[in-house]
């Protein structure tokens, strides 16, 4: 049975490759997601991305990642820093949670250094770039095969 990986990106990410490229790069979303997808598929795990800018969005994603993934890989945004509702769904999961950003949110403002899904996350990958998607599929393989 081929394990998926629920990709859930948050707000603003739409809008990669437009929005403060020198700090979010050039790539887009389409880009991310076929990087990860193909990392997925080196590992033969299968990746169900998504992107919203609603909160209620993710969390209802999480709840159905109950039933129909295996783990979460999750770039929350400035939901990050605000979230208490993403952590409690989070919580509810029982696979594994990686936390992914693009920028190394420890060199950016002070209220960018909390996190609440931290809270949860088996791991946190920031500052790679986009590179650190293809990161987080990998170690998430690592998981899943241990699992």
């Amino acid at each position: 049975m081929t394990k998926t990986v629920m990709l859930l990106n948050g707000p603003n990410l739409n809008l990669l490759g437009k929005r403060q490229p020198e700090i979010y790069g050039r790539e887009t979303l389409a880009d991310v997601e076929a990087m990860a997808k193909k990392a997925a598929a080196a590992h033969g795990l299968a990746l169900r991305p998504h992107q919203s800018n609603a909160e209620h969005q993710i969390i209802d994603w999480i709840h159905e990642a109950r039933e129909t993934a295996q783990a979460i890989v999750i770039n929350p945004g400035a939901f990050t820093h605000t979230s208490i509702a993403i952590l409690d769904a989070l919580n509810a999961f029982e696979g594994p949670v990686l936390e992914v950003h693009i920028s190394n949110v420890h060199k950016r403002e002070s209220f960018r250094h909390h996190s609440y899904v931290s809270l949860r996350a088996d791991g946190v990958i920031a500052g790679f770039g986009v590179q650190g998607y293809v990161l987080a599929i990998e170690r998430m393989a690592t998981l899943l095969k241990r699992g």
